[in-house]
C-alpha cells in the first residue's frame, strides 16, 4: 500500500495531521530515505515520522507552580490537579492555569510542545488531567476517548442521603438559555449518561464513585443536581454558599490503553484530606 494508506488506516494519523507535516516543516522517511506520502510501503520497511514544530500559544502565560506529576514519558503527562486552578487560560491574563505551568514544566525540562489536554477539570475540582505531549498524542488519546476506551471515575460528596446503593442517569445537557456557563437537563440537549455507586453517606452527606459514559460540560454536577443531590460546595447548581469553602469532586482514576506501548494503564490520585473531614462533623 502508500505510505499515505499505511499512515492513515494502520498508524490513524488524521488528514490534518499528515497536511501539517508536509506543509510546516514535517518529514516522513522510509528507511532512511525522505519520500512523500505516495511512496509504496512493505513489509520490513522502516518508517520515521518526524512530526513539524510545535507553536506554543502566546495567550497562555507561563507560570511556576509545582505540579504533582503521577507519570510522565515522551508521550503523555499525568497531574494531580489542585482545587482552585482552571485548566485553560480565562480571560483574565493574569489568573494562573494548569496549562501555564505544564507549558514552565517543559521549558525548564527543554521540551518544545504546546498544551494538549485530552481531558479537563473545572476549577474547583480536583484529580487527574491527561496531558498528551505532542499532537499526535493526542489524537490516538482522543480517538480512545470518543471510542469509550478512555474509563473515568470521580468521586464526590452530595448533600443528603442517597437511597440507592447504585444507579445510572441518562438525562441529556444542554446550555441553559439564560447563561452561558450554566447548563441544564434538557430534551433537546446532548445525550449524557453517568453511572454511580453510593460508598458511604451519613445523614447530611453521601460520597459517590461516578463513571462517565459520555463527557458533557459540568456533566456530574448537572446530573446529581437533576436527581436531588447536588455536590457539595457547587453553588452553581444548588449547594448553600455557606455549606463549604470549594467543590467537592475529583477526578480518581483513569484506565486507558498506552499510545504507543497498547500497554493498558491504570492511574489513580488519592482523595484530598478534606473529604474525610466533612464525615466527621455532627
Amino acid at each position: 500500500m502508500t505510505l499515505k494508506a499505511f499512515l492513515r488506516e494502520e498508524k490513524h494519523l488524521s488528514r490534518k495531521l499528515l497536511a501539517e507535516i508536509k506543509f510546516q516543516g514535517g518529514s516522513l522517511f522510509i528507511n532512511g530515505r525522505e519520500v512523500t506520502v505516495r511512496e509504496k510501503v512493505f513489509e520490513g520497511d522502516h518508517i520515521e515520522v518526524v512530526l513539524p514544530p510545535e507553536r506554543i500559544s502566546e495567550k497562555i502565560k507561563k507560570t511556576n507552580l509545582a505540579l504533582q506529576v503521577i507519570y510522565e514519558d515522551d508521550h503523555l503527562l499525568v497531574i494531580n490537579k489542585p482545587a482552585n486552578l482552571v485548566t485553560i487560560p480565562t480571560h483574565d491574563s493574569h489568573e494562573p492555569s494548569l496549562a501555564g505551568a505544564v507549558l514552565q514544566h517543559y521549558e525548564n525540562n527543554g521540551w518544545r510542545a504546546t498544551f494538549h489536554a485530552v481531558n479537563r477539570l473545572d476549577r474547583d475540582t480536583t484529580g487527574l488531567v491527561i496531558i498528551a505531549k505532542h499532537r499526535y498524542a493526542h489524537e490516538k488519546l482522543a480517538m480512545q476517548q470518543r471510542s469509550g476506551k478512555l474509563e473515568r471515575e470521580y468521586k464526590a460528596v452530595v448533600h443528603g442521603l442517597v437511597p440507592w446503593q447504585f444507579g445510572s442517569i441518562h438525562a441529556r445537557i444542554a446550555r441553559k438559555p439564560t447563561s452561558i456557563i450554566e447548563r441544564s437537563v434538557s430534551a433537546k440537549g446532548q445525550q449524557a449518561v453517568t453511572h454511580f455507586e453510593t460508598v458511604d453517606a451519613t445523614h447530611r452527606y453521601s460520597i459517590l464513585t461516578l463513571r462517565l459514559e459520555t463527557g458533557r460540560t459540568h456533566q456530574i454536577r448537572v446530573h446529581m443536581a437533576w436527581l436531588g443531590y447536588p455536590l457539595v460546595g457547587d453553588t452553581l447548581y444548588g449547594s448553600p454558599s455557606s455549606d463549604h469553602e470549594r467543590m467537592m469532586l475529583h477526578s480518581y482514576k483513569a484506565v486507558f490503553y498506552h499510545p504507543f506501548t497498547g500497554e493498558q494503564r491504570c492511574f489513580s490520585a488519592p482523595l484530598p484530606s478534606i473529604y474525610g473531614s466533612l464525615f466527621t462533623r455532627t
